[in-house]
């Protein structure tokens, strides 16, 4: 009896002792949010959970990433952006413009690391790179000066290019960068611009009529939540019109675009850990530079490329970073 009872304590003593152990490693890991507009894990949280290892941290173990999705409603991500805020995480990284203004709307106390952003200054969601000031730091993509590079390749690759046809839409925070950058550089070019605004995805047929219409023989796309998630649609338009076009992200060229030059989102991704780790040890957003990448990727899709009669120049082949065939 009495070894029975001796049993019987030491069984409850360990069950209490683990049931404590767990509760003091839930109370002391770092809970971090992410919230997006788009739907569900991608390549990119993969990314962002390699860059958090990087340094230690293991979801689930020592870390807790509360994970927020809009499917690419705007309302949902208010909404999301407001859960994350009542759920005191440490920590929001968000993977776009649109998921950083819905954050900063949110709350002007909990840091907020963007994975993704194109124009952060231009946005208003830093005073400057060098000196972000506020509760927003993150990595920057510098998009609006990479058009210049994007018509650049263009018309390297469209013979007799006269005139491009500027896909955006006014409710992405960065679109007057976008606009102003283009057509910055298609004057310099000696390219003529033709603006088409899309607000929804069934916008995009009109545009594409329009851009029939207006004689563009080539097409330039400003990544946003209708063109980035029906980039199928997209690119099925720009092969139903015969349009070549050209892409600031790489899904549009695995989706089937003819070309895409910009930052890897997933590299951002995996990038934006280091600012997790600074703000989690103590750091403040305010005093953390956004950071630039330092490496752009070109990919070809060369069956599109055949499918629009375009053969790649070689100097342009040589650049690519990646070619689908």
């Amino acid at each position: 009896m009495k070894y029975t009872r001796a049993l019987l304590l030491t069984v409850v003593l360990t069950v209490l002792w683990v049931l404590g152990a767990e509760s003091g490693q839930s109370a002391t890991a770092p809970r971090i949010g992410y919230l997006s507009l788009g739907p569900g894990p991608s390549p990119r949280t993969e990314a962002l959970q390699q860059g958090l290892r990087d340094f230690g941290y293991v979801e689930g173990t020592n870390l807790t990433i509360d994970y927020r999705w809009a499917d690419g409603n705007l309302d949902r991500l208010q909404e999301a952006a407001a859960d994350l805020v009542r759920s005191q995480v440490a920590v929001i990284v968000t993977g776009g413009p649109q998921a950083t203004r819905a954050a900063r709307e949110a709350t002007t106390a909990i840091p907020i690391v963007m994975a993704v952003d194109y124009d952060p200054v231009g946005a208003g969601f830093a005073a400057s790179l060098a000196r972000p000031g506020g509760n927003i730091t993150g990595m920057s993509a510098v998009s609006p000066e990479l058009n210049g590079k994007r018509l650049e390749l263009l018309k390297a690759t469209v013979p007799r290019l006269a005139r491009v046809a500027l896909l955006w839409n006014s409710a992405e925070p960065n679109a007057a960068a976008f606009l102003r950058e283009t057509r910055v550089a298609a004057h310099i070019l000696g390219v003529e611009v033709q603006s088409l605004e899309v607000r929804a995805p069934g916008d995009l047929e009109a545009a594409f009529q329009a851009a029939r219409k207006g004689r563009a023989n080539a097409l330039t796309v400003l990544t946003d939540p209708v063109t980035l998630y029906h980039r199928a649609q997209l690119t099925e338009l720009a092969a139903k019109y015969a349009l070549p076009a050209i892409y600031s992200e790489r899904l549009f060229a695995e989706a089937g675009g003819l070309m895409s030059y910009g930052a890897s989102d997933r590299d951002l991704h995996r990038q934006v850990a280091v600012y997790v780790d600074k703000i989690l040890k103590g750091a403040k957003p305010s005093d953390l530079p956004v950071e630039q990448p330092t490496k752009y990727e070109l990919l070809l899709n060369l069956k599109t490329a055949k499918a629009l009669g375009l053969t790649i120049p070689q100097s342009v082949l040589l650049r690519a970073d990646e070619v689908i065939q």
